[in-house]
């Protein structure tokens, strides 16, 4: 386990406290200006907020939103954030937009000086960003004493121990597009896991390592071999079949008017897979329904086209449907289950995505570092 400073040890009357959040959320625009879609992230935050002011404290806090690279770009203010914050915790001041200063992404010192300016403490409370080695995230700690927030603690708590004593059958489904991305954490799964699920794009490399023809499918060939190891450990499970359509179809969320083609074990020339077909979908949820633990990462096709949306959705419902011990990770498989209306039927949904996969693989985050080795720990 990683061990994290905590903040409730402080005495905050009279201090400053800054709150490094990951309020990097959804905005839609609403009579002619940008509101937040979704305020899921700013109310998780509201009990840390609640008790720091009830000990005494003023509460600053400070968010990236979107990727302005530097600069001052207006449609990545903070300003619809700040005003739903205001509604949800009116004595909390949010800082503007992290990333319109190149400092943040470059780990700069003198920036990351800067946000604790007149500051006593610091939290860490945005376990999404705690992967990136920032200047928000890795400066402050070295300056003042610093803390984890009880989100980011819990996080860790929770991905760690299921990964250090699941209780089994421990089934991980991990899918995504690029099989590069994902290799480590299948390789970290397969040693820790019964069985790993794998299927999405990345799931077309594990079957050409088999022998079979993937058409126009993703396909990464520096990759074989390190499939064809996995896949020898008797432990990684891959589609039996996909879905897809012919090369030059439209795919996106608006769908399209090709009808998608079932393809077996093998997909034809000049076609293209998107989704697990029927046999998989079978599969999966049978092997998903003998689990006691399971983690999941990633979508098994590109759900986002409603099209192929089958293979992910059978894959939310069976662990929503599980009594498993469950944990979903990664953006794309907790907006999965959030469109289905599931996210209230799993154990746990994880907040970050890279952050998640990286603690997976790694054990460990440059983010929780910087508190371990604070100083003031």
């Amino acid at each position: 386990m990683v061990d994290l400073p905590r903040h409730e040890r402080w005495d905050l009357a009279g201090k400053r406290v800054l709150v490094r959040v990951d309020f990097n959320v959804p905005v839609t625009e609403v009579n002619g200006r940008l509101e937040v879609a979704d305020d899921f992230r700013l109310r998780a935050a509201l009990p840390l907020f609640e008790n720091l002011i009830a000990r005494g404290a003023s509460v600053v806090a400070a968010t990236h939103f979107g990727r302005p690279r530097g600069r001052v770009v207006e449609e990545f203010s903070v300003a619809p954030i700040r005003r739903r914050l205001e509604a949800l915790a009116p004595a909390v001041e949010l800082m503007e937009n992290l990333r319109f200063s190149p400092g943040e992404e470059a780990n700069d010192p003198a920036f990351g000086a800067s946000l604790v300016e007149g500051v006593d403490y610091y939290i860490n409370e945005a376990f999404g960003a705690s992967h990136r080695a920032h200047a928000s995230i890795m400066v402050p700690p070295s300056l003042v004493p610093s803390a984890a927030g009880p989100n980011l603690a819990h996080e860790v708590e929770t991905i760690l121990s299921l990964l250090s004593s699941p209780v089994r059958p421990f089934v991980a489904i991990v899918g995504g597009a690029k099989v590069a991305d994902k290799l480590g954490i299948v390789r970290v799964l397969a040693e820790r896991a019964d069985t790993v699920i794998v299927g999405g794009g990345m799931a077309y490399t594990f079957e050409a390592a088999q022998g079979r023809s993937i058409g126009s499918s993703l396909y990464n060939e520096q990759r074989l071999e390190e499939c064809a190891a996995l896949l020898a450990t008797g432990k990684v499970l891959i589609p039996l079949d996909s879905r897809g359509l012919r090369d030059g179809e439209p795919v996106g969320p608006a769908g399209g008017e090709a009808t998608p083609i079932d393809f077996g074990a093998n997909i034809p020339a000049h076609h293209e897979g998107f989704d697990i077909g029927e046999a998989s979908i079978a599969l999966f949820e049978e092997t998903i329904g003998r689990a006691a633990t399971i983690l999941w990462n990633g979508p098994v096709g590109f759900f986002e086209d409603p099209r192929f949306l089958a293979g992910t959705a059978a894959i939310a419902r069976a662990v929503a449907a599980s009594s498993a011990t469950s944990v979903v990770g990664g953006g794309d498989s907790v907006a999965a289950l959030h469109q289905l209306g599931l996210a209230d039927s799993v154990g746990f949904v994880s907040t970050g995505g890279g952050a998640s996969l990286e603690l997976v693989e790694f054990g460990d985050l440059p983010g929780l570092r910087a508190l371990r080795e604070s100083p003031f720990a």
